[in-house]
């Protein structure tokens, strides 16, 4: 006998982008369910630097445009969450550093001063005297000027926690090719049907959600739709761990303006209590391709030469592979924005950056809302809680 199950919103992808939305939409009325086929988390959330930037470093071309103004008010709608003034109440999501920095050696100094002196940046860059750098940038043997930038660092494993623990009864455990979508007469996807040897049921939805990073392109072809597609930018990430390594939140940045700082880092604990730098910037890019051998030689290089009064004899360096997934929109450019993509009652979307993940919930709410999709108030959910499995959080790489 089949059981038969039903709720407003069905989301696919337990990272940050697919948590939030679920928080938005239960706090607004709506009952919804995530699945996940891995690990929370396990894809690009906790492979994520946790910045929230305002989009200062895509104005390094020359131009405050584009994506650096769509995302310039994302810091401070963070805030709001983090202080529970927003729409979902983000108090006890740990903060690494309130601020991130920017870091130009001497060479660069003036042509970097006249651009972030501009009238269009004005007050958003504050270029630091030396009694105000941080103790890091205090003992620096090399010439350069600091900036202090609007955006701050969040710990992706506090607020992936936190995400998940306002929700935990509606996020659910499923195995990949357990499931398949079902369309109504008109050829709209309306229900998921389960059916293994112990287990047969259904779930109807009103609507479902694809926001699961790397596999939206499996989910979008398992579901047979034809507009939405995933495109797939690459990394080659870089973690160093060392017990007298300082807390470092910086961009450094090369020899000419360009879309990416030669390096970006970030400071973080193992679960054994060692500091974690985690690079990326160009250094992930380039590092595309190359075996982890020449990645490390390039990294270790790269910092040796940009920290010389630091040493980093007693440090390990790792790297891994992450992809991360945007919207194929503009001939495999990169989006300037958070983008969903609607066929056959299927929402596909990607936040295309962290900072951008509220923007993508008002996005699809409002979609929501104009098209007439209301909580029902009479979905069947309750009963998955005995059906179907928790779904487990991920841990870090360096973990």
């Amino acid at each position: 006998m089949t059981s038969s199950y039903s709720t407003d919103i069905v989301i696919f992808g337990g990272g940050i982008a697919g948590l939030w939305m679920l928080n938005c939409l239960r706090n607004q009325g709506y009952q919804a369910i995530l699945l996940e086929t891995d690990k929370l988390g396990s894809g690009q959330t906790l492979a994520s630097q946790g910045i929230i930037h305002g989009g200062l470093k895509y104005a390094l071309n020359g131009a405050l445009g584009g994506t650096a103004n769509i995302i310039s008010d994302m810091p401070a709608r963070w805030r709001s969450c983090l202080a529970g003034e927003a729409e979902i109440d983000l108090r006890g999501c740990r903060v690494l550093s309130e601020h991130y920095y920017m870091w130009s050696n001497s060479g660069f100094r003036s042509k970097l001063k006249t651009f972030l002196g501009s009238k269009s940046l004005s007050g958003r860059v504050t270029a630091l005297g030396k009694q105000d750098y941080p103790d890091f940038f205090k003992a620096a043997t090399v010439e350069g000027t600091l900036y202090k930038l609007p955006d701050f660092v969040v710990d992706t494993n506090s607020l992936l926690n936190l995400l998940v623990e306002k929700q935990r009864d509606w996020i659910f455990q499923v195995s990949p090719g357990s499931y398949r979508f079902e369309r109504n007469e008109s050829g709209l996807i309306k229900a998921i049907s389960f059916n293994d040897k112990d287990n047969q049921f259904t779930i109807e939805a009103q609507k479902f959600i694809f926001s699961a990073g790397k596999g939206n392109q499996q989910l979008i072809d398992d579901a047979n739709l034809a507009k939405p597609r995933s495109q797939l930018r690459p990394l080659n990430m870089v973690y160093v761990k060392g017990r007298d390594l300082p807390p470092v939140f910086v961009h450094c940045i090369g020899d000419s303006f360009s879309l990416t700082p030669k390096l970006t880092i970030t400071s973080h604990s193992d679960a054994d209590g060692e500091m974690v730098w985690y690079l990326g910037g160009e250094i992930a890019e380039s590092g595309v391709g190359k075996d982890s051998k020449t990645q490390l030689y390039s990294a270790r290089k790269l910092l040796t030469t940009s920290f010389p009064w630091i040493n980093f004899e007693e440090t390990e360096f790792h790297c891994f592979a992450v992809d991360r997934a945007e919207a194929n929109v503009n001939n495999n450019y990169r989006p300037e924005d958070a983008y969903f993509i609607e066929e056959s009652n299927v929402l596909v979307a990607w936040p295309t950056k962290l900072t951008l993940t509220p923007n993508l919930a008002d996005k699809i709410t409002k979609h929501f809302i104009s098209s007439g999709v209301i909580p029902s108030g009479t979905a069947r959910e309750q009963g998955l809680i005995g059906v179907l499995e928790a779904a487990e959080i991920a841990t870090s790489r360096w973990d």
